[in-house]
């Protein structure tokens, strides 16, 4: 029977090995001096570590024959334990493809020393020993990369579940600030945030997934689950809507609500809590386009109970109706009124169809929203009803109006005396 490589014969080439030790790993560090130009550019502490790190591959390898590594049909593997001797910040400074460099010229030099190493009729033994050894170094290596990337991660997924956390919540800028620096957010404008529901599993590979979609369509983003609602935050997206639309692989099933587009991340709790409001709001909408815009769900919004969502409809339209003129307001409760029919509308007027059919056109200019779309047309009900629950403001008499309010109050008026 064969003896193994730590039987007698090899104890001599073992024991030139151990004390060759020290020697092989500066002339190891040398070598990589002279052959690596990014290995000269490292800080000295750095160096230093890369210096214990092929002390103790060097201890290793004599561990690892003495145990029967060495063998042709062994499975002995390195233990990772060869890293331990440099801190886990060595490896966020090397990538692994330059600590496999590193390896390889550990490797060359130890090769190129087997003559001097070897026992008489040693030499080839322990040469294939040497190369099984680099082999498993190398294995070793990728695993301890491995679990660094997945402490990174875990990281990274915990930070950027806080910073979501901050935004929903309405935390201050400077937190904001301080945890997306932390995650290396380039904060490129606009910024606007889009939730919908988890498609279940491990957060992390939810998250991957998110990053995978997100490099493809160059926007920055950061990512959080809670509970069973993905929320993403977008940045550098000119249209938040559409790239949100690119993104939809990383959902669940359900609706996708996105809130409006803001400068910063420092302003983004307001897209958030939009986002959510129209969230919860969106079952009302069976047919909403997917994704949604959080501001096409203002009515859904309102009777969901989002006091943005109603200041909005009574600011923005109930409140705008009033302002310019009130023949607007007495003709949509008209048109409401004769169910959508101009005619109808027309004759409990006293006016013709046509000047029907302007004011309601002056309404969508005005307001945003067309009574003649059976969708806007529910927003504008439900901000006449918002707006006379919570009135605005009284409306103005006709000797205080505006200019402009008054000429177009008179040019309706004319209009009506002409028809």
């Amino acid at each position: 029977m064969e003896n193994g490589p730590g039987d007698g014969e090899l104890s001599a080439t073992l024991r030139r090995i151990e004390r060759a030790a020290g020697t092989l790993a500066t002339a190891s560090v040398a070598r990589m001096d002279e052959t690596l130009p990014w290995f000269r550019a490292l800080p000295a502490d750095q160096r230093s570590w890369v210096m214990l790190v092929a002390q103790a591959g060097v201890r290793s390898l004599v561990q690892w024959l003495g145990s029967g590594g060495g063998s042709a049909d062994s499975t002995q593997e390195v233990s990772d334990e060869v890293f331990a001797a440099a801190p886990q910040a060595l490896a966020r400074s090397i990538t692994l493809q330059q600590t496999v460099a590193l390896i390889k010229v550990t490797i060359d030099v130890v090769e190129e020393q087997v003559p001097h190493l070897a026992a008489d009729g040693e030499e080839q033994r322990l040469r294939d020993a040497v190369l099984r050894f680099s082999r498993e170094i190398a294995f070793a290596a990728a695993r301890v990369y491995a679990r660094a990337a997945e402490s990174r991660g875990a990281w990274d997924a915990r930070l950027q579940a806080l910073l979501v956390d901050a935004l929903l919540r309405g935390d201050s800028p400077d937190v904001l600030a301080s945890r997306a620096a932390a995650l290396g957010w380039a904060d490129a404008p606009p910024v606007a945030v889009a939730v919908g529901r988890s498609p279940g599993g491990e957060v992390s590979a939810v998250l991957h997934t998110v990053y995978r979609q997100a490099r493809r369509i160059g926007v920055e983003v950061i990512g959080g689950v809670h509970g069973d609602r993905l929320v993403i935050v977008l940045g550098g997206a000119p249209d938040p809507v559409a790239a949100t639309g690119k993104l939809l692989g990383a959902f669940g099933d359900g609706p996708v609500v996105v809130g409006p587009a803001v400068p910063s991340l420092d302003t983004a709790t307001e897209s958030a809590r939009a986002a959510l409001a129209g969230f919860r709001a969106a079952p009302a909408w069976p047919d909403a386009p997917r994704p949604v815009p959080a501001s096409d769900l203002l009515p859904e919004r309102t009777l969901a109970g989002d006091a943005e969502a109603r200041r909005r409809l009574r600011h923005d339209v109930y409140g705008v109706l009033l302002r310019v003129g009130g023949e607007l307001l007495e003709t949509l409760d008209a048109f409401f009124a004769a169910g959508g029919t101009l005619e109808s509308a027309a004759r409990s007027l006293f006016v013709h169809p046509n000047t029907v059919r302007y004011r309601l056109r002056r309404i969508a200019e005005v307001t945003g929203f067309s009574p003649l779309s059976p969708r806007d047309a529910f927003a504008l009900q439900v901000a006449l009803t918002v707006g006379r629950l919570d009135p605005v403001a009284p409306v103005v008499p006709s000797q205080t109006m505006s200019p402009a309010a008054s000429k177009t109050s008179q040019t309706s008026d004319d209009r009506r005396r002409s028809l």
